[in-house]
């Protein structure tokens, strides 16, 4: 079950949007809010796993509210839900997962939560943790599991996933939790193979099958095991010229 939290200051829409998430099945209420100074508070309690924000409250505005969630250590997936669509853009730059419109419509929502599904199903598996990854010059990466050492082929890996100040390591057939920030992996990876393409994901551009348009200019990579990897619009200039397009 995903865990959300619900920031509106509109009573009835807070409930209409409770009301479809919880009636996806697939959704945990963790708590609601109508202004942002209880709201960072509440979400630096509870963890959830995602938040819904409204942008335009009485008082405030609620990509502040993601700016700040932003500097968490465990920061949640942002999603907007709003009656606004101009705000769109600057919610993409701050690497929003989605933003939809009111009124809620139940299929888009249920779509809403299949992309975050994807997005974090690297977290329902069971991936070995490890201490520490160390490179080689053979063109491995030796992951230090337990009392085991695990030796990765650089060129096998699909893509890094930053996870609560770790990173997960995936390929085709098992994927890692290794202890080293996304971005302390960025620097010792090769550029010309590997690229940021959110500020959560590095993707290896050889695994790429597909680059599918989403919205407002940013896309998804399904990759060959069948994941998708969003890219945001942060990262899509560079992606478009090391692939030519």
């Amino acid at each position: 079950m995903l865990k959300a939290y619900i920031l509106d200051d509109e009573p009835l829409a807070r409930d209409e949007l409770k009301y479809l998430l919880i009636g996806s099945g697939q959704v945990e209420i963790l708590g609601e809010g109508d202004c942002i100074e209880d709201a960072v508070a509440d979400i630096t309690e509870l963890k959830p796993d995602l938040v819904f924000l409204d942008i335009e409250l009485a008082e405030d505005n609620g990509l502040s509210l993601a700016r700040q969630l932003e500097t968490l250590e465990e920061t949640p997936a942002i999603v907007f839900a709003t009656a606004y669509d101009e705000y769109a853009l600057e919610a993409f730059e701050l690497d929003a997962v989605d933003y939809i419109l009111k009124p809620f419509d139940e299929e888009r929502i249920l779509k809403t939560l299949e992309k975050i599904k994807k997005m974090k199903n690297i977290g329902n598996k069971n991936i070995p943790i490890a201490s520490s990854i160390k490179h080689n010059s053979n063109g491995k990466i030796a992951v230090l599991a337990d009392e085991r050492i695990i030796l990765l082929t650089v060129a096998d890996i699909l893509y890094f996933e930053a996870s609560e100040g770790k990173c997960n390591i995936i390929t085709n057939n098992q994927a890692y939790k290794v202890a080293d920030a996304l971005v302390v992996l960025e620097k010792k990876l090769n550029k010309a193979k590997f690229l940021r393409v959110h500020r959560s994901f590095i993707v290896n551009l050889d695994h790429i099958i597909e680059i599918e348009p989403w919205f407002n200019s940013t896309y998804n990579l399904q990759m060959v095991d069948g994941s998708k990897v969003p890219v945001s619009r942060t990262y899509v200039k560079e992606l478009k010229q090391l692939l030519g397009f």
